[in-house]
Protein backbone atom coordinates (compact mmCIF):
# COMPACT_ATOMS: atom_id res chain seq x y z
CA UNK A 1 0.00 0.00 0.00
CA UNK A 2 1.36 3.23 -1.22
CA UNK A 3 1.17 6.61 0.79
CA UNK A 4 -0.56 9.08 -1.45
CA UNK A 5 -3.89 10.17 -2.42
CA UNK A 6 -6.19 8.21 -4.88
CA UNK A 7 -8.89 10.34 -6.67
CA UNK A 8 -11.81 8.41 -8.26
CA UNK A 9 -14.98 9.41 -9.75
CA UNK A 10 -18.34 7.52 -8.56
CA UNK A 11 -21.73 7.75 -10.60
CA UNK A 12 -25.20 6.47 -9.91
CA UNK A 13 -28.13 8.03 -12.11
CA UNK A 14 -27.41 11.34 -12.40
CA UNK A 15 -25.22 11.61 -9.35
CA UNK A 16 -21.63 12.75 -10.01
CA UNK A 17 -19.17 11.72 -6.88
CA UNK A 18 -15.31 12.98 -7.13
CA UNK A 19 -13.56 11.11 -4.30
CA UNK A 20 -10.30 11.30 -3.10
CA UNK A 21 -8.41 8.91 0.09
CA UNK A 22 -5.68 9.64 1.89
CA UNK A 23 -4.06 7.59 4.47
CA UNK A 24 -5.90 8.66 7.85
CA UNK A 25 -7.38 8.76 11.38
CA UNK A 26 -11.00 7.78 8.98
CA UNK A 27 -12.40 10.62 9.25
CA UNK A 28 -15.29 11.68 5.65
CA UNK A 29 -15.93 15.18 4.59
CA UNK A 30 -19.08 15.46 2.22
CA UNK A 31 -18.90 18.80 0.15
CA UNK A 32 -17.07 20.34 3.20
CA UNK A 33 -19.36 19.07 5.91
CA UNK A 34 -19.68 15.38 8.03
CA UNK A 35 -21.24 12.85 6.87
CA UNK A 36 -23.55 13.04 10.01
CA UNK A 37 -24.82 16.32 8.63
CA UNK A 38 -25.12 15.54 5.09
CA UNK A 39 -26.82 12.24 5.08
CA UNK A 40 -29.37 12.60 7.40
CA UNK A 41 -30.90 8.89 7.01
CA UNK A 42 -28.89 6.12 8.25
CA UNK A 43 -29.25 3.86 5.35
CA UNK A 44 -27.89 6.56 3.38
CA UNK A 45 -24.28 6.35 6.00
CA UNK A 46 -24.31 2.62 5.81
CA UNK A 47 -24.21 2.48 1.95
CA UNK A 48 -21.55 4.72 1.97
CA UNK A 49 -19.22 2.71 4.41
CA UNK A 50 -20.28 -1.19 2.75
CA UNK A 51 -16.94 -0.76 0.61
CA UNK A 52 -14.50 0.09 3.43
CA UNK A 53 -16.31 -2.27 6.07
CA UNK A 54 -16.10 -5.15 3.22
CA UNK A 55 -12.03 -5.04 2.32
CA UNK A 56 -11.45 -4.19 6.53
CA UNK A 57 -10.08 -1.22 5.95
CA UNK A 58 -12.67 1.22 7.92
CA UNK A 59 -10.81 4.26 9.71
CA UNK A 60 -7.70 3.54 7.49
CA UNK A 61 -8.25 6.23 5.19
CA UNK A 62 -9.45 9.98 5.16
CA UNK A 63 -12.40 10.07 2.84
CA UNK A 64 -12.84 13.84 0.82
CA UNK A 65 -15.59 13.59 -1.62
CA UNK A 66 -17.62 16.18 -3.90
CA UNK A 67 -21.37 14.99 -5.10
CA UNK A 68 -23.23 16.94 -7.00
CA UNK A 69 -26.26 16.16 -8.80
CA UNK A 70 -29.82 13.24 -8.56
CA UNK A 71 -31.05 13.03 -4.89
CA UNK A 72 -29.68 11.76 -1.56
CA UNK A 73 -30.09 8.12 -2.26
CA UNK A 74 -28.50 8.23 -5.44
CA UNK A 75 -25.40 10.62 -4.35
CA UNK A 76 -24.87 7.87 -2.04
CA UNK A 77 -24.35 5.69 -4.36
CA UNK A 78 -22.34 7.66 -6.71
CA UNK A 79 -19.95 7.97 -3.10
CA UNK A 80 -19.92 4.44 -2.71
CA UNK A 81 -19.01 3.74 -6.37
CA UNK A 82 -16.39 6.20 -6.12
CA UNK A 83 -14.75 4.90 -2.87
CA UNK A 84 -14.74 0.81 -3.91
CA UNK A 85 -13.07 2.37 -7.19
CA UNK A 86 -10.30 4.23 -5.50
CA UNK A 87 -9.85 0.87 -3.17
CA UNK A 88 -9.11 -0.80 -6.38
CA UNK A 89 -6.03 1.83 -6.82
CA UNK A 90 -4.85 1.11 -3.14
CA UNK A 91 -4.57 -2.36 -3.67
CA UNK A 92 -6.17 -4.33 -6.50
CA UNK A 93 -6.16 -7.62 -4.80
CA UNK A 94 -9.52 -6.23 -2.85
CA UNK A 95 -10.84 -6.40 -6.53
CA UNK A 96 -13.05 -9.86 -6.80
CA UNK A 97 -14.63 -8.86 -3.47
CA UNK A 98 -15.89 -5.39 -4.60
CA UNK A 99 -16.75 -7.09 -7.99
CA UNK A 100 -18.48 -9.96 -6.03
CA UNK A 101 -20.28 -7.21 -4.46
CA UNK A 102 -21.14 -5.26 -7.34
CA UNK A 103 -19.78 -2.09 -6.09
CA UNK A 104 -18.11 -1.53 -9.31
CA UNK A 105 -20.81 -1.10 -11.50
CA UNK A 106 -22.31 2.05 -12.56
CA UNK A 107 -26.00 2.22 -11.96
CA UNK A 108 -27.26 3.93 -15.03
CA UNK A 109 -30.48 3.60 -14.51
CA UNK A 110 -31.96 7.47 -15.32
CA UNK A 111 -35.32 8.63 -15.77
CA UNK A 112 -36.69 8.41 -19.48
CA UNK A 113 -36.99 11.50 -21.58
CA UNK A 114 -40.79 12.37 -21.89
CA UNK A 115 -41.75 11.53 -25.91
CA UNK A 116 -44.03 13.72 -28.21
CA UNK A 117 -47.49 13.10 -28.88
CA UNK A 118 -47.65 11.05 -25.25
CA UNK A 119 -48.11 12.59 -21.59
CA UNK A 120 -44.82 10.87 -20.00
CA UNK A 121 -42.21 9.04 -21.57
CA UNK A 122 -44.61 5.71 -22.10
CA UNK A 123 -48.00 6.77 -20.48
CA UNK A 124 -50.29 7.99 -23.64
CA UNK A 125 -53.46 10.42 -23.59
CA UNK A 126 -56.46 9.24 -22.63
CA UNK A 127 -58.44 7.58 -25.65
CA UNK A 128 -61.42 8.18 -26.85
CA UNK A 129 -63.78 6.68 -29.02
CA UNK A 130 -66.48 9.15 -29.65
Amino acid sequence: MSDERHQCTGKRKNAIARVRLQPGSGKMLINSRPVENYFGRETSRMVIMQAFELTQTVGRFDTFVTVQGGGLSGQAGAIRHGISKALLEVDSAYRSTLKAAGFLTRDSRVKERKKYGKRGARASFQFSKR
